[in-house]
């Protein structure tokens, strides 16, 4: 060992002239998964510090639909210092005929009890919560205001009630305890709401009460005593640990999609990397042929360059290391002004030691074989003109080093990711892409060998052609790194295409025109008429909504069989019904009669009822109101969700639910031009109901999804660079080759024009075989995705289809004709005195 590395730093000494893609590609990856992993942790401690302060206390209770109870106040207050209770539901707020979609939130004299409100002017909450004489305060963000072009010192409604708009909300300690929110916030007294018909029962509305608890209560603890005590009764606990569970949860799982997309850009490094290796290996066989004809042996060999390349390696992840854990801090007040939520911007050993790891593993994978090839160069070597063709395939302990390898890279993403199947299914991806792209460049060499003779009347086309089907060094190296880094273009390109394409075009053209919500019992009659009589008024659906937790499946706790699905995370929206209604659809099992008093009975969603393997049979027991109802399921439905309009998961026949206050909830399908007026005629008779336009909920979701294909395309982005760069890399190897080749044309009379031609030729043939290969690549991997991740249907984007061979042509294209104006510009006699 010790002449290994005396061996390995005399040749380093010699310079790293061989290695700057090397070290380029090893860098830019570690970089981007450095700083990925950075954004993330800084977010999670973010959260983490200013739990309390998110949450608005150190623990909150949560119930649906309705106030704690007497056992479950008397329970709060023994437990907390302080209490703080808040009331959470959606409305419209009017000014004269202008409506819009507000959040409101109902507080207590004793809120916040956790951070500070800040308001423009700048005033004290009670004092405007205040109001005046005549009409309560009440504060909105400035976006509202602006909206119904509201002024402070003017006055709106909220239901039957008057409000006086006393200050607009600058900052709020607490609003990422809301989570997602349709409209912008509202702020009032809960006590100023009496009058308003907004918290009449059966209104969908929420409780949550805020507690600060004892120093060195133990949250852990408390968080077990309480949902022993009320789970059952629909309460949810969440404390100041996680005081923003929604943002916590998005934020881990969008930064482990970034990770192995930052993966895949490592893996597109890698191709660059063995090709450095490769062509710095090339240019040592004399000197590993006489040290071997001195007596080295094939270890001494190999730990001589494996040294070399280890030490190149620790310099390139920490080159990468440094790029991605210090620009994350350099970039954080400019990054903290653009994040809703807190962030802490400083070094974390985690994330770089993740991003050392993965650095390491595949430098480490895509070195070995090279190396493992090196030490089988023989002495006599020195007496051939050819490199050695025997044993393609590494030792079988180098096989067996890579297999492992490379179980540890994919398992070490599974763990720190915290999903494996996500992990698998882009490792399976990633192998599957490089198998596809090998074979690729084999049959674009092939082919381009039998293309050879159709191109004798055409010169240029005929050295284009040749050179494609006899430089196995520059054709497969090219086409790997190229048609990897598109794969992964193409497939987030088609990925994110059909997103929009689900969400702006297919759902529009079935989706209803308004939710209402909160609609009474009595006022029934007349918000059916209204619309009945209306000629614009396509269709109207209508349905009692309630809403309520399922804690239990056959008498066993729901989480313990159904684990972490949607269905049983939080409450769900729940109808009833007598009579079957015309449009459902039975899959299994019958309906109950239209006069059925019996115990009560459950329809489930057919495909839902498959996740949570259930059976006709099975019993539920559901929480509604803090009242358990257990009830039998007999029947499974088709509900289809994607339409945007009324689907529910849970259907209980009428008796079981009618005694319950409950309200109402429509769906109502008209022409665009009247939505407005349909709007202002059901607000002005029945101002305790809420309107939500579906447009407005689209157009919502489309913005986190842009937000996401930004994201996402980051990494994208780098990818793509990476694979500029070993393209560049092996345009620059190929140059001797070029400069020999212009040479023997020139001096056999061809045009520098012609010369020219053909290097850009077999460069756009070059690219686009390799971005019609990453196009099948990526179309294959994101129809899977669409298929099985997202359950949508997948078409075909063309335009960025055509995008990515556009890419793969002009990337190919810009990196060779970087590297053919030198061989053009050199003398013929220069080049060939040089030569035997």
């Amino acid at each position: 060992m010790s002449l290994a590395l005396r061996l390995a730093w005399r040749d380093l000494r010699g310079g790293l002239r061989g290695f700057r893609i090397f070290l380029a590609c090893l860098t830019l990856g570690v970089a981007v998964i450095a700083a990925i992993g950075s954004v993330r942790s800084s977010i999670e401690t973010g959260l983490t510090r200013e739990g309390s302060t998110l949450l608005g206390g150190d623990a909150e209770m949560e119930f649906t639909f309705r106030f704690a109870d007497e056992r479950e106040r008397t329970w709060i207050t023994d437990t907390a210092l302080k209490v703080s209770e808040v009331v959470e539901f959606r409305s419209m707020a009017v000014v004269g005929d202008e409506r819009a979609l507000t959040q409101v939130k109902a507080v207590d004299d004793a809120y916040p009890l956790v951070g500070q409100i800040r308001l423009t002017p700048d005033m004290a909450l009670d004092a405007a919560l205040r109001g005046t004489d005549e009409h309560p305060g009440a504060i909105m963000d400035r976006v509202l205001s602006d909206r119904l072009g509201l002024g402070v010192g003017d006055t709106f409604n909220l239901g039957g009630q008057s409000f006086v708009l006393a200050a607009l909300i600058h900052t709020e300690p607490d609003a990422a305890a809301s989570g997602f929110a349709l409209g912008p916030r509202t702020m009032v007294l809960t006590e100023d709401l009496q009058q308003s018909g907004l918290l009449a029962p059966g209104t969908l509305f929420s409780t949550k009460y805020r507690m600060t608890l004892p120093e060195g209560t133990d949250l852990e603890i408390l968080s077990t005593q309480a949902r022993d005590r009320f789970e059952s009764t629909g309460m949810r606990w969440t404390d100041s640990r996680n005081g923003a569970p929604g943002i916590s949860e998005f934020v881990g799982r969008l930064g482990a999609f970034l990770v192995l997309v930052g993966l895949s850009g490592l893996a597109v490094g890698g191709v660059g990397v063995s090709a450095a290796v490769r062509a710095y290996l090339a240019t040592k066989t004399e000197t590993i042929a006489t040290l071997r004809t001195l007596g080295a042996t094939r270890q001494t060999i190999f730990r001589m360059f494996f040294l070399q390349i280890g030490a190149l390696t620790l310099v390139g992840i920490t080159l990468g290391l440094m790029l991605g854990g210090i620009g994350p801090v350099l970039l954080g007040p400019v990054l903290a002004a653009q994040l809703p939520f807190p962030a802490v911007f400083t070094v974390f050993p985690s994330a770089l030691a993740e991003a050392a790891l993965y650095g390491a593993l595949t430098a480490f994978l895509f070195t070995l074989w090279p190396l493992a090839r090196a030490e089988g160069i023989r002495p006599a070597s020195l007496f051939r003109d050819a490199p050695e063709t025997r044993n393609r395939l590494p030792a079988p302990r180098f096989l067996f080093a890579t297999l492992m390898a490379l179980i540890i890279l994919v398992g070490s993403a599974a763990w720190f990711s915290g999903s494996t199947e996500l992990t698998l299914w882009t490792a399976a991806g990633l192998m599957g892409a490089f198998v596809l792209l090998i074979f690729a460049a084999l049959l674009i060499r092939a082919l381009a060998r039998m293309a050879t003779p159709i191109g004798r009347h055409h010169p240029a086309f005929r050295w284009a052609l040749a050179a494609l089907g006899a430089a196995r060094d520059t054709t497969t190296p090219a086409v790997l790194s190229l048609g990897l880094a598109l794969s992964v273009l193409a497939a987030i390109g088609q990925i994110d295409g059909n997103m929009r394409r689900a969400i702006s075009d297919n759902l529009p053209d079935v989706a209803p025109s308004y939710f209402f919500v909160d609609i009474q019992r009595d006022q029934m009659p007349g918000f059916s008429q209204r619309l009945n009589d209306d000629p614009t008024v396509s269709k109207v659906e209508s349905a009692p909504m309630l809403r309520g937790v399922i804690t239990k499946i056959n008498d066993t706790p729901a989480r313990e069989i159904a684990g972490d699905h949607w269905v049983i995370q939080g409450d769900r929206g729940i109808t009833y019904a007598g009579q079957k209604p015309a449009d459902t659809k039975i899959t299994a099992g019958s309906w109950w009669p239209d006069d059925y008093t019996g115990p009560p009975q459950i329809s489930f969603a057919a495909e839902e009822a498959e996740e949570l393997g259930l059976s006709l049979g099975d019993t539920l027991t559901v929480n509604i109101l803090g009242r358990d109802i257990t009830a039998t399921i007999t029947s499974f439905r088709d509900v289809d969700f994607s339409t945007a309009g009324m689907g529910f998961v849970l259907a209980m026949n009428e008796n079981a639910l009618a005694g319950a206050p409950h309200s109402f909830i429509a769906t109502v399908y008209a022409d665009p031009g009247s939505e407005a007026v349909i709007l202002r005629d059901l607000a002005s008779q029945f101002p305790n109901i809420t309107a939500i336009r579906v447009r407005d909920a689209i157009d919502r979701v489309s913005d986190i999804l842009r937000s996401l294909a930004s994201a996402t395309a980051y990494g994208a982005a780098a990818t793509m660079l990476t694979g500029f760069l070993v393209l560049l890399g092996t345009a620059a190897a190929a140059e001797p080759a070029q400069r020999y080749e212009a040479a023997i044309l020139k001096s056999l009379g061809a045009p520098r024009r012609t010369i020219l031609f053909s290097f850009a030729l077999r460069a756009v043939l070059l690219g686009a075989g390799a971005g019609g290969v990453a196009l099948a690549a990526g179309l294959t991997g994101s129809w899977a995705v669409s298929r099985f991740v997202f359950e949508t249907s997948f078409q075909v984007i063309w335009p960025n289809a055509i995008a990515i061979i556009g890419a793969g042509v002009i990337s190919t294209l810009l990196a060779g004709l970087a590297f053919a104006w030198r061989p053009l510009s050199t003398r013929p006699a220069r080049i060939l005195r040089a030569r035997d």
